[in-house]
């Protein structure tokens, strides 16, 4: 183990770099299409790009929401761009990011082939022959039809979680897939403090000693403390790691509720109507609602009470997610949030770590979950 000294000498605070910098290192390609979606550069982005592009391991810290996936991201599109125009790309995995969240993954996948298919339709319009760079998606969900189907077509990004990497690092075929990995993104690194944590990080060293190339390690974080601990994790000890934790002020409306004035005394049947009584308002009173409960079990009581206790109301728009659900099911509750076309979503942890959450302006915790991290990233 590191002492806190030696610890300072590779945990260095990243600095804020020029928007310019950032500009000039594009493709033209990927600049076209970024600055046809957005003004400009996040503050995590301006943190984050060129440190990616240079190589360099970097902890990123940002609230969700200020483009730290896009960040982590856009400097290794804007590699695998550049061989793709010169005919230049392998078939191999230049790009592993996990996260140990399969919704998340399956967002980010959805995320990713959008933006590659946007740069696809530029570089046509252009008359420039790009070549197809290739996504793979692997969680406990993954056919066997799927994974023969990317050893065949390796994909350039791979998508997985801490428990599928390691699966994947035990496979004779994949490994051979994974001699030339240049980048690992870590998203949600804050929630690996545990025995997956662990299975990570020896993957992360097996993943160093079959590369030839010293792979580009990014972690993604929401807000927590002490950063330089997570990055000493990230960097596995003694390489150097940079933090950059972007700090934005963000307004919190939270309010602690109940549906009786006497929690002790008030009989069962009461505290029960009340409970629905009140959440029934409350989503009434807003577009798109998410309830986390802290168990699959909780999840599908909630989801039962409420089509009996309000038939009436959005019992054909309400809809249940947590990981014992069938993937097409999770799919599409997925998608129906992102479009906006569900009243009301009850879900055990299976969404909370940040996906893409389209309308959702309401969001009820029964019961603590244990942590105030959990809460505010719920």
């Amino acid at each position: 183990m590191l002492d806190s000294m030696e610890t300072q000498e590779y945990i260095v605070e990243a600095e804020l770099r020029k928007v310019s910098e950032i500009v000039d290192i594009l493709d033209p390609l990927v600049k076209e299409w970024f600055f046809g979606k957005f003004k400009d550069f996040s503050e995590s982005q301006l943190y984050g790009v060129m440190n990616v592009y240079e190589r360099k391991n970097i902890l990123i810290s940002a609230p969700t929401g200020n483009g730290k996936t896009l960040t982590s991201f856009l400097a290794i599109l804007n590699y695998l761009v550049s061989l793709a125009k010169k005919n230049e790309l392998e078939d191999k995995v230049y790009c592993i990011y996990s996260s140990p969240l399969k919704a998340l993954n399956n967002d980010i996948y959805v995320n990713l082939v959008r933006p590659l298919e946007e740069i696809e339709f530029l570089a046509s319009i252009h008359g420039i022959k790009l070549q197809k760079i290739r996504i793979g998606l692997r969680t406990g969900d993954t056919t066997s039809y799927e994974k023969a189907k990317m050893l065949k077509n390796p994909p350039h990004i791979f998508i997985t979680t801490p428990e599928s990497l390691a699966i994947t690092l035990t496979t004779k075929k994949f490994i051979e897939l994974f001699y030339g990995v240049e980048y690992i993104i870590i998203d949600e690194i804050h929630s690996l403090g545990n025995k997956r944590g662990v299975y990570l990080s020896i993957s992360l060293e097996r993943l160093e000693e079959l590369s030839k190339i010293n792979p580009v390690r990014i972690g993604l974080i929401a807000t927590i403390a002490p950063l330089e601990e997570v990055a000493r994790f990230l960097g596995g000890g003694n390489r150097p790691c940079l933090v950059a934790e972007v700090k934005v002020n963000k307004k919190m409306d939270i309010k602690v509720l109940t549906g009786v004035s006497d929690l002790i005394d008030t009989d069962k049947y009461d505290l029960h109507s009340s409970l629905y009584g009140l959440m029934d308002k409350l989503i009434q009173k807003h577009k798109t609602t998410v309830i986390f409960t802290n168990t699959r079990a909780a999840t599908e009581r909630v989801i039962n009470h409420l089509k009996e206790m309000v038939p009436n109301s959005y019992t054909e728009n309400i809809g249940a997610h947590h990981s014992a659900l069938s993937k097409e099911y999770r799919f599409d509750i997925e998608d129906k949030l992102r479009k906006g076309e569900l009243k009301v979503v009850v879900t055990s942890t299976s969404l909370e770590l940040g996906i893409d959450i389209g309308s959702i302006d309401l969001v009820i915790l029964l019961g603590s979950p244990k942590s105030s991290a959990r809460a505010l990233q719920r």
